[in-house]
């Protein structure tokens, strides 16, 4: 049940019907890259006009879970996101305050709530949860309210605000968001913030918990969470791709080398042992996996992004830590036992997953020998210089430029490839260059952020959607393009044309070809494990196979 209006994502300024529009042709070779320009014409866009700037596992047994859904660790507390000292659960998240009557708070672009069906709060973007128990009971009424008639709430519309809901089993998740996202876009952010709580307690607990006593208070098993649940949100405004692509982004990286660390962890032996990732600065550099835990499932990258957040913690910051986590979309009832430890001095960080629960030492053993293994190959050097040179301000992964591409008028991109061969079973991938100038600020890259939600709203849309849009914004002009071998969205100078934003376009697609084996993991390392038997020998090569 959607309330309130148009369900359809906000148009941002007036649109032509294009339908029927000859589209750019798919068959010029790989990543759509064609020997001569696209052969565009001004029909094949829908453009639209400036906007007022004021609008601007299932076959596997169930995975080991501890006795109680708390996290323990042998050198460190995982379970917190940073040094400082967990709330209790009457201490609330997201800072102080959090009356709906106060100005700063009503003045939040977005709030997300979370709550259980007795309408016991759980957490809340801003705000002091306590102080927001009212709010909390009213969205609970709603839902009780539209169930009561057989029917379940989903949205609703008012003004300028969306209010979105999702109900995940005992738990209600609520978004009010004043932003142009769409309100699939917004379901999707509800979707990964539950993900990240069942990480923490998987969701055979939740029900358990819920289903012995309604009322109880989540808040304290999810003590210290509330940040990771905070930082999650932040990334979703300041780099919103791997959400709105559905992808991981890999760190830009010669092939020779990504190949020497993927054979360097095919290496790594350790009882149990289901995963083995490297990443930097919650970025990708490359992962193998065992075909005795694996052989048939597919980690999702819903999943490994989580993974990549998870190890992004202050609280990895420095040694070696052991701790249980779900993967909600691989098996949302039971735990991996994850072994995370920094390597060296670079914020590299080595993720070990396992199903043995005493399989620690020899975690670490393993990770003594990628260390050794990756000072042989200089790799901890070429990271560490590869981010020393990126222009960001904090930069802990490698990185590379828009300038890079050579395409005069190009500011910034996201790209994901989509011609990936059956036979690879390779994990959805993007790349786009760092933010720089004019979006050095937090309220320009939350413009370029809306921007792109909603361009990707206007492509994606249920009702009609499209293929191409050229769209004249107030401060940028824009190109979104999505085709059977990628999705692009491009953000150009003001003053580019549309003629010269095709070749902008052009440029961009080649240099993406000519780059594609350093931006991406084109052809995965195998598994680390020779097969059991001759039945075991398909052709999937790549990473998390079993589509």
């Amino acid at each position: 049940m959607e309330a309130g209006g148009d369900t359809a994502a906000p148009a941002s300024g007036g649109a032509e019907d294009l339908e029927g529009t000859q589209l750019p042709s798919e068959e010029a070779g790989d990543n759509g890259v064609q020997e001569g320009l696209p052969d565009l014409k001004d029909g094949d866009l829908e453009e639209t006009e400036p906007e007022d700037k004021d609008k601007s596992l299932s076959h596997l047994p169930p995975l080991p879970q501890p006795e109680t859904p708390s996290r323990t660790s042998e050198h460190g507390s995982p379970a917190s996101s940073d040094s400082s000292p967990s709330p209790t659960p009457e201490s609330g998240s997201g800072g102080q305050g959090g009356d709906p009557s106060d100005e700063d708070w009503r003045s939040q672009r977005k709030h997300v709530f979370v709550l259980s069906e007795a309408g016991k709060p759980i957490y809340s973007r801003y705000g002091s949860v306590e102080a927001l128990s009212a709010t909390m009971g009213v969205m609970t009424a709603l839902v009780s309210f539209v169930q009561s008639a057989g029917d379940a709430i989903r949205a609703i519309y008012a003004e300028d605000h969306k209010l979105v809901f999702l109900q995940q089993g005992p738990l209600l998740l609520v978004a009010v968001s004043r932003t142009p996202q769409s309100a699939a876009q917004l379901r999707g952010e509800l979707l990964a913030v539950h993900a990240q709580i069942v990480s923490t307690l998987t969701r055979a607990s939740v029900a358990r918990i819920f289903a012995h006593k309604q009322n109880y208070d989540l808040r304290r098993l999810l003590a210290g969470s509330e940040r990771t649940l905070d930082r999650l949100l932040d990334s979703v405004e300041r780099d919103p791709g791997a959400l709105l692509l559905g992808a991981v982004r890999c760190v830009p990286l010669a092939r020779p080398l990504r190949d020497a660390l993927g054979t360097l962890l095919r290496r790594c032996t350790a009882p149990g042992l289901a995963l083995s990732v490297l990443a930097v600065g919650g970025r990708l550099i490359t992962a193998a996996q065992e075909r005795n835990v694996l052989a048939e499932c597919r980690l999702d990258p819903a999943d490994l992004q989580l993974l990549l957040d998870w190890v992004g913690a202050p609280a990895f910051a420095a040694g070696e830590a052991w701790a249980p986590v779900c993967l909600p979309r691989f098996n949302p009832d039971g735990f991996f036992y994850a072994y995370v430890a920094r390597l060296d001095s670079m914020p590299v960080c080595l993720l070990l997953l396992g199903t043995h629960r005493e399989a620690f030492h020899a975690m670490a053993a393993c990770r003594r020998l990628v260390e050794e293994g990756m000072r042989t190959l200089g790799a901890l050097r070429a990271l560490g210089e590869a981010a020393s040179f990126s222009n960001a301000q904090t930069a802990s992964a490698p990185a590379y430029s828009v300038q890079a591409v050579g395409a005069p008028g190009l500011r910034h991109f996201l790209y994901k490839p989509l011609d990936i061969p059956d036979h690879h079973r390779q994990l959805p991938q993007f790349t786009s260059p760092e933010l720089e100038a004019p979006y050095s600020k937090e309220e320009e890259r939350q413009r370029l952020s809306d921007l792109y939600h909603r361009l990707h709203a206007r492509l994606h849309s249920a009702s009609r959607p499209l293929r191409l849009i050229y769209h004249v914004a107030e401060k940028e002009t824009l190109l979104a393009w999505v085709t059977s071998k990628f999705e692009l969205y491009t953000c150009l100078s003001p003053l580019v044309t549309k003629a010269g934003a095709i070749l902008i376009v052009t440029k961009l697609l080649r240099w993406v070809k000519k780059e594609e084996d350093r931006l991406f993991i084109r052809y995965p390392p195998k598994y680390s494990t020779p097969p059991a038997s001759s039945a075991d020998q398909t052709p999937h090569n790549g990473l998390f196979t079993g589509l």
